[in-house]
């Protein structure tokens, strides 16, 4: 299952929290997961006794229970505490932290930290990062791309021009997320996130020019840190037997299972003359239309039926 380590959840989040590490360094590697009994949402949460969160945050109310303690009530509180399964301690609203508690963080290898945000604050920052952090995840061959604000994934056999095609859109205003390798997690239940792998960030691969470094060429707009899925475009060859397949008023759409997740499908097929460019476009623009109840090719059969009732109504009147 997916995890991450303090040490990481620090380093990517100590400026944004203003997090400081007081002590505990020796629990740097102390693991975050989730488990079939531990969703993302349970791993963080206010000081907890009995069911312990992986991320215990201490805020106002907590500090000053613990405060109130007599000392050797405390340390049994304590002792049961981290008797538990925790890997980090967070005292927020910029509470002083008791002696008591750093010496137990020190000598039970349990990272400590304090920040002056507000503990609800805190923790929907983390809820939101964790849930991210540890998705489930897969990786699919094509180019990931922003087109009209749509997260577009294109597919289909090596040599299909899926790269060139990028390139076209990408001079055209949209932007690129990921080439050759996509990285989806499933951020929700029915969500899925697209990222580039840290080593191919920026860098698409052309046949006959290379590698070319996309932020560079193009700028900073030319490429996305991330982009929800929204639609799969899969590239096929344009033979006989692939045209005589399509279903040419696409009554039925097409869609493709990910993790789970349900994502709708157009196949494009690949002839030459056909400019695939202005073809994803019109897939995105038709797909947005169909998000605001605008169908298509509903409305064309809708308008051809009543055609067809009108002459035969016609001719039952002459």
């Amino acid at each position: 299952m997916p995890s991450i380590t303090v040490r990481k959840l620090y380093q990517e989040n100590h400026q944004k929290l203003n997090l400081s590490w007081v002590t505990g360094t020796a629990g740097a590697d102390n693991v975050i997961g989730i488990d079939e009994q531990r969703p993302t949402l349970a791993l963080v949460g206010h000081l907890n006794f009995i069911h312990p969160n992986r991320v215990q945050v201490l805020g106002l109310a907590e500090v000053d229970y613990l405060e109130r303690l007599e000392q050797s009530a405390a340390r049994t509180a304590l002792d049961q505490l981290f008797h538990k399964s925790m890997s980090v301690v967070v005292v927020a609203n910029g509470q002083p932290v008791s002696k008591l508690l750093r010496d137990y963080c020190h000598t039970r290898n349990v990272p400590l930290m304090t920040t002056p945000l507000e503990s609800p604050y805190l923790m929907d920052v983390l809820r939101i990062y964790l849930a991210r952090a540890l998705a489930v995840s897969t990786v699919l061959h094509g180019v990931f791309l922003d087109v009209l604000e749509i997260g577009v994934l294109i597919m289909g056999d090596s040599a299909m021009g899926k790269s060139e095609l990028a390139l076209d859109l990408i001079s055209r205003g949209h932007g690129m997320v990921a080439d050759d390798a996509v990285e989806l997690y499933r951020i929700g239940p029915e969500m899925l996130e697209g990222r580039c792998p840290p080593l191919l960030r920026d860098f698409l691969e052309v046949r006959g020019l290379g590698i070319l470094n996309i932020r560079t060429i193009f700028g900073e707009t030319a490429v996305r840190p991330r982009k929800v899925l929204k639609l799969i475009i899969h590239l096929v060859k344009a033979n006989d037997q692939a045209m005589q397949a399509l279903d040419r008023l696409n009554i039925q759409s097409e869609t493709q299972d990910i993790l789970g997740v349900t994502v709708r499908k157009v196949v494009l097929p690949v002839a030459a003359g056909r400019n695939l460019a202005v073809l994803v476009e019109a897939a995105v623009r038709n797909y947005i239309l169909q998000l605001r109840g605008i169908d298509s090719t509903r409305e064309f059969i809708e308008r051809h039926t009543n055609f067809l009732r009108e002459q035969e109504h016609a001719a039952d009147t002459d």
